[in-house]
């Protein structure tokens, strides 16, 4: 199986941040806010960092219960760490954060550095509205005097985020670091898959680290499909099932239009419909809260021409792909049945990977070098897809200097995500769909993107060709 995965970027920010805390300054302390989706592996590689660092520390992991509960965890995880006062905390609990931080500014080595983790930052913000003013204020009055890298980490992308806004106490005081999923790159390597099938495990896996530890390195999709739909904990299953637990512990209406939306649906109207009925102001609600915390995009179309015909998609491939073919059938394969689920996902893999590969590809795309692109090189440049009202034109692939709407196109395209090259039929469709596309004409670039190559005809007409060896190396 496959090991731990070494985030070098991170952990090379990581290191840099406790370099600057032993450069002998007057305020050595330093701050990181360390925020990602759950399970992409936040914690494991602070704790790979900090047992690496090997000095004095303590890892505290809030569990979202009360502040008492909140202040016992804590100082039973300091009376039990490395730090030279950790006995401080053996005998009743702090009565509250701001006791806590003095006994943990006592608890600090005298003379060496120490770091300190808050795991589930978020949890212990809204358990205690007091809690940022006491962390800033300790902060700023010992923690940064003394040679001290405080860590926070968080799965509550926009709480996390939220905690460094200028209006907040916390503000300006800590870095801010982001650990994303592995890229579909990261998995191809951990799994010693080709471009192809790196992006198909992508698509399964999400990038996240657990689930990829448990594919074996070399094996197919379906192999490793087939083995994990028959152990009703695996980490397929049950991660998807854990994260939405958290995220959502008492917002069941949220949890149906994010179902809906995993199920195919896009518009609005469609969305409220599959989820219940709902209506218009609960429908709306419900997506901004999805919105907030990153689950879900708002997309519209990219043209030169406004449009209001937003669509919503789910940004995680692997909860896309949990809500579509695992999650409404947990009951079957916990029946021993997972051999059905995976029939379906064998009959049906073909069109919904058609288009959950979509977003990957144009976020594949946005890396690369624009002269590939026949874009000129000073220029910005926005990814995005375009449509009309009654999907009668749907362009998978549209280049311009901005977006949703443009001042200039520099190409669009289509993806063939198939076991079939891009040939001359796909090649007219595509040239007719151009001239849909408010802003485009005939000397508007084409680009073709597609998993089996494509028909000599096609490079020959002048469009940009490419395939998943291309896009792979973008997120290298």
């Amino acid at each position: 199986m496959p090991g731990y995965v070494e985030r070098k970027r991170q952990t090379a920010e990581l290191q840099s941040l406790l370099d600057q805390v032993t450069s002998g300054s007057d305020r050595p302390g330093r701050a990181v806010l360390v925020r990602g989706r759950r399970r992409v592996g936040k914690s494991r590689l602070v704790e790979e960092f900090v047992h690496r660092a090997g000095i004095p520390s303590v890892y505290f992991t809030a569990a979202g219960r009360s502040v008492r509960d909140d202040l016992a965890a804590f100082a039973q995880d300091v009376a039990t760490s490395t730090l030279p006062g950790a006995d401080l905390f053996a005998g009743d609990p702090p009565s509250s954060w701001d006791n806590a931080f003095r006994l943990l500014a006592a608890a600090l080595p005298a003379d060496g550095p120490a770091i300190v983790v808050l795991d589930e930052l978020p949890y212990v913000t809204a358990a205690d509205e007091g809690f940022e003013g006491v962390l800033q204020k300790h902060f700023d009055r010992e923690l940064s005097r003394r040679p001290v890298l405080l860590v926070g980490i968080g799965s509550d992308l926009a709480m996390m985020e939220a905690l460094n806004d200028y209006d907040r106490p916390f503000h300006q005081r800590a870095t801010e670091m982001v650990v994303p999923p592995l890229s579909p790159a990261e998995v191809g390597r951990m799994l010693s898959l080709p471009p192809g099938d790196a992006f198909d495990a992508y698509l399964v896996s999400g990038g996240l680290p657990l689930i990829c530890r448990d594919w074996g390195r070399g094996q197919d999709l379906w192999a490793y499909l087939k083995e994990a739909l028959s152990h009703a904990t695996s980490s397929l299953l049950v991660s998807a099932e854990r994260s939405l637990a958290a995220e959502f512990p008492g917002d069941l209406q949220a949890r149906r239009v994010l179902e809906a939306i995993g199920q195919g649906q896009r518009r609005f109207t469609d969305i409220g419909s599959k989820a219940g009925d709902l209506r218009s102001t609960s429908l709306t609600r419900s997506l901004d809260v999805l919105k907030a915390k990153r689950i879900v995009t708002a997309e519209r179309p990219l043209s030169l021409k406004a449009s209001a015909d937003t669509r919503y998609r789910i940004d995680d491939p692997y909860l896309l792909f949990w809500l579509r073919f695992l999650g409404p059938h947990l009951a079957e394969i916990e029946r021993g049945r997972g051999d059905r689920v995976f029939r379906q996902v064998r009959d049906e893999w073909a069109r919904w990977r058609g288009r959950a590969i979509e977003p990957v590809v144009r976020e594949s795309v946005a890396r690369m070098p624009h002269a590939e692109l026949g874009v000129p090189g000073d220029v910005s440049m926005a990814v995005g897809g375009f449509w009309n009202r009654t999907n009668s034109v749907e362009v998978d692939l549209v280049l311009a200097d901005r977006g949703p709407v443009a001042n200039r196109l520099y190409g669009v395209g289509s993806i063939k995500w198939t076991t079939k090259p891009f040939g001359a039929r796909e090649l007219t469709e595509l040239i007719t769909h151009r001239s849909q596309v408010p802003g485009a004409f005939d000397g508007t670039g084409l680009v073709v993107v597609s998993r089996n190559g494509a028909e000599d005809g096609v490079g020959a007409s002048g469009a940009v060709v490419l395939g998943p060896d291309e896009l792979l190396a973008q997120w290298d």
